[in-house]
Order: structure tokens, then sequence, then C-alpha cells
């Protein structure tokens, strides 16, 4: 039988699953009888350990309490936590960046040395490159967005355009969204009375947040397709639909996220809707995808973008047409 301290840290995390435990399948588990389970919840609880009993099953439930009590992480937990307050220290919102290095100095020191072993050479093995430096967001930001999300209360900012200048604006939240180190805001613009993206580090919030509403429908199937498709097309000045001849199935993979957006048509044939700041880039995205296409829906420099690209191609290969 487990002594008293090792018993309680076992049955902790048993209780750490989220799901209700039975008192007959936890006292098996622990090898003890179903009063000794009863007095190791009492203890747990005296520890700060919200415990909960089960309504009608016998049973027991980790409940959110009103303090943290110590966690108790496995090692691949353990490993998983600290990978990510590394990736916070250097992410894009302002303010916590010290709080993550403090909690990641507080967790290390606690780590056993297997396990440190473990993180110091991921961490020293890891270069974080190609990727440009995020705009900074603080967290209070954030907060008041995903607040107004929430509650469903219209949200009012000042936002800066780069290409429309400065606006008030007043819109209906739906989501946040971090999409390649930049955070965005789906929202319904009551203005313009459309659906909007907007960059969150060129939001500044104002309050009061405005009166509540219902919530609607989204216009795709799901806010990662909706924000891939606006990224995609509808904010880029020069924007196309080609017809690829493979199936949907098969050319996703090559597709990137922000690049573009695949439309199934049938077991041959799918659309991809991209854009880009001009037509030599669509060229350059079209071709990259690997698949015979048709311009189908396309602004008329994308044919002349495309035969440079050709002509460049035959070019190098020393082959006149």
């Amino acid at each position: 039988m487990l002594e008293t301290s090792g018993r309680l840290l076992k049955l902790l995390s048993l209780l750490q699953t989220h799901r209700d435990r039975g008192g007959a399948e936890l006292a098996e588990r622990l090898g003890v009888s179903r009063r000794t389970l009863r007095r190791d919840v009492q203890r747990l609880r005296a520890l700060g350990y919200p415990v909960n009993a089960s309504q009608g099953t016998a049973g027991y439930r980790l409940g959110a309490g009103t303090t943290l009590p110590p966690l108790l992480l496995d090692d691949d937990e353990a490993v998983a936590v600290v990978v990510g307050l590394r990736t916070a220290a250097g992410g894009s919102v302002a303010g916590i960046e010290e709080s993550s290095l403090r909690a990641l100095t507080k967790l290390e020191q606690m780590l056993p040395p297997r396990l440190r072993y473990r993180v110091n050479t991921l961490h020293t093995a890891t270069v974080r490159a190609g990727t440009a430096p995020a705009p900074k967001i603080s967290a209070d930001t954030l907060m008041a967005i995903a607040e107004a999300c929430r509650r469903r209360e219209q949200l009012r900012f000042d936002y800066a355009s780069p290409r429309h200048g400065r606006s008030r604006r007043s819109v209906e939240p739906h989501s946040l969204v971090s999409f390649d180190r930049h955070w965005y805001l789906i929202a319904w613009d009551t203005d313009r009375t459309d659906w909007r993206t907007f960059r969150v580090d060129r939001l500044t919030p104002r309050t009061p947040t405005g009166p509540r509403f219902s919530p609607r429908e989204l216009p795709d199937t799901d806010v990662a397709t909706y924000l891939a498709h606006q990224l995609s097309s509808r904010t880029w000045p020069y924007q196309a639909i080609v017809t690829l001849h493979e199936p949907a199935a098969a050319v996703t993979d090559r597709v990137w996220p922000g690049m573009g957006v695949i439309e199934p048509v049938d077991d041959t044939s799918c659309l991809l809707h991209l854009g880009a700041e001009n037509p030599r880039d669509l060229a350059w995205m079209i071709t990259s995808v690997d698949a015979d296409f048709t311009l189908t829906d396309t602004p008329p420099e994308l044919a002349d973008a495309l035969r440079t690209h050709a002509a460049r191609c035959l070019s190098a290969i020393g082959t006149e047409r």
C-alpha cells in the first residue's frame, strides 16, 4: 500500500483528468478502503484542492478554486509548459514577457535533473529564424476585445488602416484569431453592414462598450477558413481565381496558410482563390502549386506576368518556342 503522501499525489493525478471518478474506482486504483479514500479527499481539500463530490454517481471531480494550489505535472506536461512559456516570452503580446520568464524560472528550479536536461537540450538545440518581429499588442487590449466577444457587446475603437487612414469603427465582435504572429479581430461592421477583418495592433479600443447584440452566422464554415480567405484575396490589390485540374484533397497541402483558399468543384478539379500585391507574385504563387490550371477570374495583367514567367523559365534551359 502506498504511504499517505504518495497516495495523495496519485489521487490528485487521477482527479486531474477533469472527469468524474467513481469512489469505488479510486479506492481500487489506490488499494485502499472507501473510508480511507474519503479521508484522503478531506486531506486534499485541506491543502486547497477543491475536490467536489459528484451528485448521484458517488464519485469525485477536481473543481476550480479561489486560490492556486500546487500543480502536479507529469514529465511530458512539465516539458510542454516550459516550451510554451519560452515561446510566450518572445511572443507578440506585450507585458507578458516578464511574467512568462518569472514563471519559467520558478518551474525550471523545481524540475528534477532528468527533465531539466531535456528542456535545456531542446532550448540549446533550437534556433528561431525566418520570422519577422511581430507588432506588440497589450494584454489589456486583447482582454478588452475578448470580453466584448464573450459578452456579445458592441465594440468601439479607433482604427489605423495603411490604405484608408484613421477611422472610428463600431462592430459586433465575433472572434479573436492568432495567425502568423499577428492577432486579428473578426467582426460585423455595423456602419458598413458587412463582415470585416481588423489587425488588432492597429486598433485602440474605446470605453465603454456598446449594447448587447445577437450573434450572426459567419459567411464561411469557420473563423479560420474565413480569415484565410480574407488574407488571401479581399485584402490584396490584385485578386484571382484559377481552376486547378486536380481534386482539392490532392493540392491542399501545397497551399500554405495565407496564400490562398481551395474550393472543391468535383473529383477532378478545384478553385484556388488568392491575392497578392502585384501580378508577378500571383504568377509565382499559382505556378508554385505545381498543378495544371486555367485562368478563371483574373486581372488582365496576370496573363502578361505568366508569359514573362514562362519566357524566363524557357530561357533558363536554353529552349525557344
